[in-house]
C-alpha cells in the first residue's frame, strides 16, 4: 500500500480558517493542519468503496397498479361516535386522562 496521502496546502488552510471564523493567532496551526489532513484522508478511504448502485434500491417500492381503488364511504356520524364512547364523550369532545403536569 503506497503512501499517496493528499494534504491541505497553506492557501486552502487559510481559506478554511476564514470560513470557520478562526484566526491563525488563536489556533495551533500545526494541530489544525494535522486534523484537516486526517479528515481528507477519510475521504480517500471512502472513495475506495463502490457507490455506483442506486441508494433508493434498498427501499421497497409499490407500483400504482397494485394499490387499492379509492372508494368514498360515509364517515361516522357524531351520534354513532357518542354511542360507542358514551362514558368518555362530553359536550362533543372525548375526555382523556390528564397528562400534562403530572408526568403521564
Amino acid at each position: 500500500m503506497s503512501e499517496n496521502k493528499r494534504t491541505v496546502d497553506e492557501s486552502t488552510l487559510e481559506k478554511l480558517l476564514y470560513l470557520s471564523r478562526l484566526s491563525p493567532e488563536s489556533t495551533d496551526m500545526a494541530t489544525l493542519k494535522k486534523q484537516v489532513d486526517e479528515i481528507v484522508g477519510y475521504f480517500d478511504i471512502l472513495s475506495k468503496y463502490d457507490d455506483s448502485e442506486n441508494p433508493y434500491d434498498a427501499y421497497p417500492s409499490t407500483k400504482a397498479e397494485c394499490l387499492r381503488e379509492d372508494e368514498i364511504v360515509a364517515g361516522l356520524e357524531m351520534h354513532d361516535v357518542k354511542k360507542i364512547n358514551e362514558p368518555n364523550f362530553m359536550d362533543g369532545y372525548f375526555q382523556v386522562p390528564k397528562v400534562l403536569g403530572e408526568g403521564a
